[in-house]
């Protein structure tokens, strides 16, 4: 064999190498954020639930792959329930019980078997521009949609271990006073602000369990491009109530479609943005960011005796941050 063909074979063994290692490097770069079942159910506590939010895109952008890997992280943790914190119809709500939208919103793509348990919603200001009433009453269609009123509370429990979990689960739409003078938001202006903030007093006043989380649409703190007024309205609504009685672990949102973490010096409660089911947003740090992230995807919590977890995990099933109390 001449010089010249070693040669030529030298350079085609190369290339195969080279090819063989790009390709390598290729399936490492798609696996290596890959969570494995394994990992899934490590996230499972006595107590689980998760929360999922700003989610009707109509199956488009990420809503129907997400939806599908909350069946399958469903499949390995078991939660007790899905809270729906808000505009799971965009964009302008529903006209009624009947909306097609509440097929191709909710039914057709929340269709993985693992998902059909409880649904507790609260409403977003995209309910608002419709029939926000159509909403609550869809409980009485959907066996698996629970949602009693615009306001109330659930208590997750597990009885062997003795853990319980408090959500509550409030209406934020009518506490900015934006949407309440606005008509593109209706129902907005019709509710009772006061009675609500009565009731929310009362109810973590009394609330004895070991874990208190409030969740609503509207963020109390967040990096956003919305009028900062929003959040202004709710520190001054809901701030003064959600420390009286200490008890309150952390106060969880959705609206800005993207994950954020924020903790503020000298306040005990973790305020944190879960990401939009469907479509998300560029997000930045701000006074308090403890972590944030562009992403789409939901989150797990977690709730034993001893500790209280939420675990944000985007749309590859990764666990990207846990806030822990």
């Amino acid at each position: 064999m001449n010089t010249v063909n070693i040669e030529i074979r030298r350079a085609e063994r190369n290339f195969w190498a080279v090819l063989a290692t790009i390709a390598l490097s290729l399936l490492f770069a798609a696996t290596c954020n890959a969570q494995t079942p394994a990992e899934w159910k490590s996230l499972k506590g006595d107590v689980s639930v998760f929360i999922a939010n700003d989610l009707g895109r109509n199956g488009y952008y990420d809503q129907k792959p997400i939806a599908e890997l909350m069946g399958e992280m469903a499949d390995e943790i078991g939660p007790e329930a899905i809270v729906a914190t808000g505009d799971v119809h965009h964009f302008d709500g529903v006209a009624s019980v009947n909306d097609p939208l509440w097929m191709t919103n909710y039914e057709l793509i929340y269709s993985h078997p693992e998902l059909m348990i409880s649904w507790y919603p609260v409403l977003g200001n995209h309910e608002y521009r419709g029939n926000t009433q159509a909403v609550i009453d869809y409980s009485k269609v959907s066996r698996r949609w629970q949602m009693p009123d615009r306001y109330y509370s659930k208590v997750f429990a597990d009885d062997d271990a003795g853990t319980t979990l408090r959500v509550v689960f409030i209406d934020t739409t009518p506490l900015i006073d934006s949407y309440r003078s606005s008509s593109r938001y209706p129902d907005a202006g019709k509710q009772d602000v006061d009675a609500q903030l009565q009731w929310l007093d009362a109810t973590l006043k009394s609330a004895k369990e070991d874990w208190v989380i409030v969740v609503g649409h509207h963020p109390i703190y967040a990096e956003t491009s919305k009028s900062i007024q929003e959040q202004t309205d709710m520190q001054q609504k809901l701030l003064p109530i959600l420390h009286k009685y200490k008890n309150v672990s952390m106060y969880v949102c959705g609206h800005i479609h993207n994950f954020q973490h924020i903790k503020k010096n000298g306040d005990s409660i973790d305020y944190v943005v879960n990401s939009a089911g469907s479509l998300s947003r560029k997000v930045k740090s701000i006074d308090g960011t403890v972590f944030c992230s562009p992403s789409t995807g939901f989150s797990v919590v977690s709730a034993t005796k001893q500790h209280l977890s939420l675990y944000m995990i985007d749309n590859k099933g990764v666990a990207i941050h846990q806030v822990c109390k």
